[in-house]
């Protein structure tokens, strides 16, 4: 149901803002915010669960075990979640992506860095070779066609635009859903990148890591074939910047009541604890005394 949902997505004529989740609430506030896609990044379960960067920490199956709690949240919105670099050969990431689909995954995006990857946005990136990574999506798209394909490279930061596109277009005919050319920014370059592959959805990336990137309008996005923006940690940064507001002025002050926050009340709202409470409520057919 969602992956179909995400193909939808893919296949209209619109941009679609995913923002990232990492754990029930954050999911349910997504949701209540009227978002169509939501996306879990392999940075946020590393720095959530371990404390640690994203540079090899995290495997798949703590994302999956991760995305199996927030999943419940999401009422149906699909999920997009990091899957690195499919974590070794095609048979490992089939492995993989049958695990996240049993999590309730919708979508994943596998990189063709070379394993262990360097995180996204450092440099002196290695790629492996094309077929490799080609090899890896046909086996998703055979063995595992209930979870979306998006296949990433990291061309253009080591080979430029011309080998980003040659990648995207050998991993949309190995069949990816849809490409995710990182580090293709510009509007200009989104569109020959479009023009070349015609018809491809294109996934880009909006993460804060990658530093300020190109103010472009939605509309201008979709007529250069994007389809999904990704903004993986926005919603981790604002809460850990407001935690260490909280965490500053109670150390100071000896109370957080100078610091924004959200009302008790709303926060029990949003985690059902009143339905919890009433339990007659909602299971006990009324009329019988409990």
């Amino acid at each position: 149901m969602t992956a179909s949902a995400l193909r939808a997505i893919l296949a209209s004529g619109r941009v679609t803002h995913a923002p990232g989740v990492y754990d029930p609430v954050t999911a349910a506030l997504a949701v209540a915010a009227g978002h169509r896609a939501v996306h879990l990044s392999g940075a946020a379960v590393s720095a959530i669960m371990l404390g640690r960067p994203d540079l090899g920490y995290v495997h798949g199956t703590q994302i999956a075990d991760r995305a199996s709690t927030l999943v419940p949240a999401l009422d149906g919105i699909p999920l997009i979640a990091d899957a690195d670099t499919g974590y070794g050969n095609p048979l490992h990431a089939v492995w993989t992506a049958l695990a996240y689909a049993r999590a309730g995954i919708a979508g994943l995006h596998l990189e063709d860095q070379v394993s262990p990857k360097r995180c996204g946005h450092l440099a002196r990136k290695e790629l492996i070779a094309i077929g490799e990574a080609a090899a890896k999506i046909t086996a998703l798209a055979d063995q595992a066609p209930q979870i979306v394909v998006i296949a990433r490279t990291d061309a253009y930061s080591v080979s430029g635009l011309d080998e980003t596109i040659v990648r995207c277009r050998a991993y949309a005919e190995a069949g990816a859903d849809a490409v995710f050319p990182e580090g293709v920014d510009r509007l200009d370059e989104l569109k020959r990148l479009h023009e070349a592959l015609p018809g491809v959805p294109v996934v880009i990336n909006r993460s804060e890591a990658g530093g300020n990137r190109p103010a472009v309008s939605d509309a201008d996005l979709a007529a250069a074939g994007v389809r999904l923006v990704l903004h993986p940690v926005a919603a981790l940064l604002a809460s850990m910047r407001a935690a260490s507001l909280a965490y500053r002025s109670i150390a100071d002050t000896g109370t957080a009541e100078p610091v924004d926050r959200m009302p008790w009340a709303a926060f029990t709202a949003l985690i059902g604890q009143d339905e919890a409470l009433d339990l007659d409520a909602r299971y006990v057919p009324k009329g019988i005394d409990t």
